[in-house]
């Protein structure tokens, strides 16, 4: 198996295509913003928030998202808001990634007054373009000795929501629409959301490059939020899904046929057969191949998470048992992705460094990995600005595997 040193890993350029901002603050910044906004914490140490919140280990996905109740509550403040924006591409730049598509739901921290889509979405492109434009005024990066960085922000909305207090907005608007169905007015917060965000887009400039839709899967189908996934679509605006990361292989099927999924968050169960439930499928093995086979050939990138999955996935104890394996057997297109750096208490080179300690990755399959990362990104501007990008990224990544005496045949990913 190919060795591969932290100094290759960390100089590597490289992507993060699914990173919650939410839950991605540095802790030392998530108790000083809450003394500003007056927040209160079950810790006011960095100790004590380890040991009671973000833990090493959680009992299961709803124990790991109770972190998300503080970062939300600290976030519904602009200057704070756009502070964490900046702070997470400076930890992204200082570890060697390059390119990053923050994704959070503007309607968690919207409260109807001052907290509006546009403050709330230009806040975070604010601290986000500060980041970018310190890193780019470099030298190295001027004189075209390292690729520049950039960004993309991608939307959340939500499949389900808590219990009642935990967003201004989604109080207020279950209060407005409370004759109505749950499901029905999840759909409709969905809708307003692609339609806002198309309008911002537009109006503003502002990098949003994405949709998503996140939160419990069974139970809330991808086909109830079909009509805001489908005015996207039609405004050129790219998909992407959390399918698979705790249901199954129909759930990645609704995500690509119901969503138009162009990348999928997670993909985890894709191949547990027993997670197919629909009665009409009576070979699940095939089911599962066939999809698989068709996600590979469709060249639908898989955006894995793999400390995320063993935290959340309590029955996954030896990380050699992820569909990881199964992934890069069958040749899907994947790229490592963090979901969350503070919850999970990670880096993208600690992901990466999990992924090659783990799985069978010689040098040409970890450079394909890099490059999707690059290649499938929602890229911000046109299809020849993006090329050049990747083109620069491929060959600054060649550059690095010759310095650290590792031969890398030029491949196209």
């Amino acid at each position: 198996m190919q060795r591969y040193s932290d100094a290759f890993i960390r100089e590597i350029p490289k992507t993060d295509l699914h990173v919650h901002l939410d839950g991605s603050l540095r802790l030392s910044s998530l108790i000083d913003m809450a003394k500003r906004s007056k927040v209160e914490l079950p810790s006011w140490t960095e100790a004590g928030m380890v040991e009671l919140v973000y833990k090493k280990a959680y009992a299961d996905l709803g124990d790991y998202l109770k972190g998300f109740g503080y970062t939300c509550a600290v976030l519904r403040d602009l200057e704070n808001l756009e502070r964490a924006a900046y702070e997470l591409a400076v930890d992204n730049i200082e570890e060697g990634v390059l390119y990053i598509e923050p994704r959070f739901a503007p309607q968690l921290l919207m409260d109807g007054k001052s907290l509006t889509m546009e403050s709330v979405l230009g806040a975070v492109d604010k601290g986000l373009a500060r980041a970018k434009a310190e890193f780019n005024a470099r030298e190295e990066v001027k004189e075209g000795k390292k690729p520049p960085f950039d960004y993309g922000i991608i939307a959340c909305a939500m499949r389900m929501f808590g219990k009642e207090g935990f967003s201004p907005y989604y109080d207020d608007f279950f209060r407005v629409h409370r004759y109505s169905d749950p499901m029905e007015v999840l759909r409709l917060g969905a809708v307003e959301l692609a339609r806002g965000i198309v309008k911002v887009r537009d109006g503003l400039g502002i990098p949003i490059v994405g949709f998503d839709i996140a939160g419990q899967e069974a139970g809330y189908p991808a086909g109830n939020f079909r009509e805001a996934f489908d005015f996207v679509h039609g405004n050129f605006m790219h998909k992407t899904v959390h399918a698979g990361e705790a249901y199954g292989a129909e759930s990645i099927f609704q995500a690509i046929t119901d969503l138009h999924a162009d990348r999928l968050g997670h993909g985890y169960f894709l191949f547990d057969v027993d997670r197919v439930k629909d009665p009409r499928i009576e070979d699940r093995k095939r089911y599962t191949e066939r999809l698989a086979s068709y996600i590979a050939d469709q060249r639908i990138t898989i955006e894995v998470c793999l400390t995320s999955n063993l935290q959340t996935n309590p029955g996954l104890k030896d990380l050699r048992k992820h569909s990881l394996g199964k992934m890069l057997e069958r040749r899907l297109s994947t790229t490592i992705c963090t979901d969350n750096r503070l919850v999970s208490d990670t880096t993208v080179s600690k992901e990466i460094r999990l992924a090659i300690d783990n799985f069978d990755i010689g040098p040409k399959l970890l450079k394909d990995m890099i490059v999707y990362g690059f290649k499938r990104s929602f890229y911000p501007g046109s299809y020849a600005a993006k090329r050049d990008y990747v083109g620069r990224a491929i060959s600054h990544y060649e550059a690095i595997a010759r310095k650290h005496g590792i031969a890398v045949e030029v491949k196209e990913a």
